[in-house]
């Protein structure tokens, strides 16, 4: 199957995107867009593949699904359009980058910024039926980000995995401890966000491992 996405990832996807849950994945997900809203936009599917070549890939973080309200969605997990009000779970990540690293909070929640140096904002569904939560789960997504993730371990070392909630921590278990930098910490959340992540330091962590391989830090 020929799907567009960054040059890079279609030549290490590619037996993925062949494979016969993928072609029912595509199935799916075209009869949705054509009978009801989904987010994000379909060219945005693969966005966070695009922004983020795996020749630049430095860091792996992992969300589940797309947000699911009017606007917020724009393919890179916890990031929303300019001009979006910030979700809470973004709130509160900008809120311990400040506390970490003295970084005043940022005017726009689009993460493009992250994703052009080398962040793979990864959601493990990528994408959703408006106002459903998870709507699009359990339909062969899981599969293929699955499948993202163990690539990235087996071709990438000296990468910084955030791994925030259990969910984050399963799916990027297979990750290599020795060759690469695990961070874990409770999910952004309000539910959970001061069980851990607020001041987990991981943004600092990550650019001071980033450093000591020689890479360039992050500007979060």
């Amino acid at each position: 199957m020929d799907v567009k996405i960054a040059e890079d990832w279609k030549a290490l996807l590619q037996e993925e995107f062949d494979k016969p849950y993928f072609e029912e994945l595509t199935r799916f997900v075209r009869e949705e867009y054509a009978a009801r809203q989904i987010f994000p936009a379909g060219r945005n599917i693969f966005r966070a593949f695009d922004r983020c070549p795996l020749s630049s890939l430095k860091v792996v973080i992992i969300g589940q699904d797309p947000y699911h309200g009017e606007g917020q969605a724009n393919g890179l997990c916890f990031s929303v359009n300019d001009g979006v009000r910030f979700p809470p779970s973004l709130q509160n990540i900008f809120k311990e980058i400040h506390d970490d690293i003295g970084s005043p909070i940022p005017t726009s929640g689009n993460l493009d910024r992250w994703a052009e140096q080398g962040v793979l904002l990864l959601n493990s569904v990528l994408t959703v039926r408006a106002h459903e939560a998870a709507s699009h789960a359990g339909r062969g997504w899981e599969q293929f980000t699955d499948a993202v993730v163990r690539k990235i371990a087996e071709h990438k070392q000296g990468v910084v995995y955030m791994l925030w909630g259990s969910y984050a921590q399963r799916k990027g278990q297979i990750a290599d401890t020795k060759q690469n930098l695990i961070l874990k910490s409770v999910h952004p959340s309000p539910l959970s966000v001061y069980r851990g992540f607020f001041g987990c330091r991981h943004f600092s962590q990550a650019n001071a491992y980033l450093q000591s391989i020689g890479k360039e830090p992050i500007e979060w």
